[in-house]
């Protein structure tokens, strides 16, 4: 087991700052937690919508409420794919907390802000490596 399952970090108590060493053993439990808690939040999510959508098999005499709750049931699936897709993103943020490359740039391995982790702990590029990244890709899609 790794040391950093033996530190334990209340995410209510504790918020990450900059004054401390970038991605220490308390800032890495912190966001293992916090990406642990959302995907375990998305998947009670997730596990609702199963039961609301057998539950939701009736059939509906009136065309417009049938086609009405047609659309509900696609609405949800699509929330639950991009959700899924979601999912992924957590897990290979874990497994950059667990092979030590988290918080850091893929393109440039320069520290992403706590900041931007804090609001997107799933981040893999700084905000500039992004920005750059959607310049790029802004210029192609017009081709």
């Amino acid at each position: 087991m790794t040391a950093l399952a033996s530190v334990i970090v209340e995410p209510a108590a504790y918020r990450p700052s900059d004054d401390e060493p970038f991605m220490n053993e308390r800032q890495l439990a912190y966001f293992k937690g916090k990406l642990t808690d959302w995907k375990d939040d998305i998947l009670r999510e997730s596990k609702g919508t199963v039961v609301n959508l057998k539950a939701e098999t009736e059939n509906h005499p009136d065309l417009v409420d049938r086609a009405s709750s047609e659309s509900d049931r696609a609405l949800e699936l699509r929330t639950r794919d991009r959700q899924r897709k979601l999912i992924s993103k957590i897990d290979e943020a874990l497994r950059r907390i667990e092979d030590g490359s988290y918080g850091y740039c893929e393109e440039t391995g320069e520290p992403i802000s706590l900041g931007r982790l804090e609001a997107r702990p799933t981040a893999t590029l700084s905000v500039e490596a992004q920005e750059r990244h959607e310049r790029r890709e802004r210029v192609h899609r017009d081709d």
